[in-house]
């Protein structure tokens, strides 16, 4: 029997999976009323809700967690201690994906450059399918996968902690900032996971590495794949900027100015996706042209509406402080901020002064209110007026009633969604409805 732990979209998918394959399958969730429960009904699988027995777990051939569950419960400890396997969704997965793997990780921007990636490559000859931790599960990705597909994953640090075969024949390092910490047990526990993206990979296979994140680079490990560099400064040999135009191993690739994304931290991730394209031969006029027509995906600073001159900037996808910071620096200014969530362990105090000049009123919501409004007080320079919302509707109403023509209000959370929403995609749109209603009411 092969037990998943956690029953929401990646572990009903890697159930199905396996029951498919002819595997014995049991499911598990902390969760008493798990979203998804009437599913693995639907497919015969049996399954416990409300906690997770020990005895069935130390009774698996393997267990396959889902990356929401932290690793250090009781159970799985004790399966662990017991010699239990525990892997991940992507893991098993990979076991039968066919064709070329393209992973990417990071702190921050890895949809986009997933999603970026997947864009520039569909202009080759060969089928490109993209997925992993950008929504849709690895596992149900298998079935339509053949050689000749390219498969663009995005892969979190969750999902990494499982893999121990897992082999990408290209795997991208965006960047390395403070995430997660509520979760694991410093900072470096959570870097090292970031690199297990490279620990299967062979000298035939590319490690792209951000060349300007200290993190990142050099890296903590040895690294057997060729290692291709990006940076925002000229680069004679990889991906840089030299007087205003992106470049691979110096030749001219197009204008920054070109670039369709807002801020100068998705000029790395358009230099990140360039070089996966150059690896599979994607000639400079078609990554061009890809790059150019390409647009935001949702809830990445995603403009809802303009509504009496004020823009509407949907961002719920920043969920640590470091991704708040980069959507706030990719304004001039003039920005009514919306903030809060979850808290995730990071200190808020990068974030108060990042708003120094740009933002003139700050709005929090969520669990993690009191705790920014504390670094907002506390800030050398008295920080920026606050007003706490009770949730997104209010939240946008105040913003309304505050912003100006030439304003924009910036739904940036530096905060997990977890307290308020099921998912960051939930909170997005929310946020998205209440700036709709609005226009509504205006028109």
């Amino acid at each position: 029997m092969i037990a998943v732990v956690g029953m929401a979209r990646s572990g009903l998918a890697v159930a199905r999976l396996l029951r498919d394959r002819g595997f014995e399958v049991w499911a598990s969730d902390s969760d008493p009323v798990p979203r998804l429960r009437d599913e693995f009904g639907r497919l015969g699988i049996p399954y416990e809700t409300g906690g997770h027995s020990p005895d069935r777990l130390l009774r698996a051939r393997e267990i396959v967690v889902s990356p929401g569950v932290p690793p250090e419960i009781g159970p799985l400890l004790a399966a662990r201690e017991a010699g239990v396997p525990i892997v991940s969704e992507l893991e098993v997965a990979f076991r039968w994906l066919e064709g070329d793997v393209v992973a990417i990780t990071g702190s921050n921007g890895k949809t986009t450059t997933t999603s970026l990636v997947a864009h520039i490559l569909s202009s080759g000859a060969r089928p490109v399918e993209a997925g992993g931790n950008i929504g849709r599960p690895v596992s149900d990705m298998v079935e339509q996968s053949t050689p000749e597909t390219i498969n663009v994953l995005e892969v979190s640090s969750f999902q990494l902690e499982g893999v121990r075969t897992f082999r990408p024949d290209v795997a991208v390092l965006l960047n390395i900032t403070p995430d997660h910490l509520d979760r694991y047990a410093g900072f470096d526990a959570y870097r090292m996971a970031k690199f297990r993206v490279f620990g299967n990979q062979e000298p035939d296979d590319v490690a792209i590495l951000n060349r300007d994140d200290v993190q990142s680079f050099p890296p903590p490990v040895g690294i057997r794949a060729s290692e291709r560099l990006f940076s925002r400064h000229p680069m004679g040999s990889g991906a840089g900027i030299l007087d205003g135009v992106l470049t691979i191993d110096g030749s001219q690739i197009m204008p920054a100015a070109e670039v369709p994304l807002r801020g100068g931290h998705n000029l790395k991730n358009v230099l990140a996706a360039l070089l996966v394209a150059d690896s599979y031969r994607i000639p400079p006029s078609a990554m061009r042209a890809a790059t150019a027509s390409f647009r935001a995906v949702e809830h990445r600073l995603e403009t809802v509406a303009t509504i009496e001159g004020v823009e509407y900037v949907n961002d719920s996808k920043a969920t640590n402080v470091d991704a708040a910071i980069k959507a706030i620096e990719a304004f001039g200014g003039d920005l009514i901020l919306i903030a809060g969530g979850k808290d995730k362990g990071a200190p808020f105090q990068p974030l108060v002064a990042a708003m120094s000049g740009r933002v003139r009123q700050l709005i929090t919501i969520g669990a993690a209110a009191e705790k920014i409004e504390q670094a907002v007080a506390a800030a050398a320079s008295g920080g920026v007026p606050v007003r706490r919302a009770r949730d997104m509707a209010e939240a946008v109403a105040i913003a309304g009633r505050l912003a100006r023509p030439g304003d924009t209000v910036l739904l940036a959370p530096a905060c997990a969604s977890f307290d308020m929403y099921a998912n960051y995609e939930e909170r997005g749109a929310d946020f998205r409805n209440a700036v709709l209603g609005r226009a509504r009411v205006r028109t």
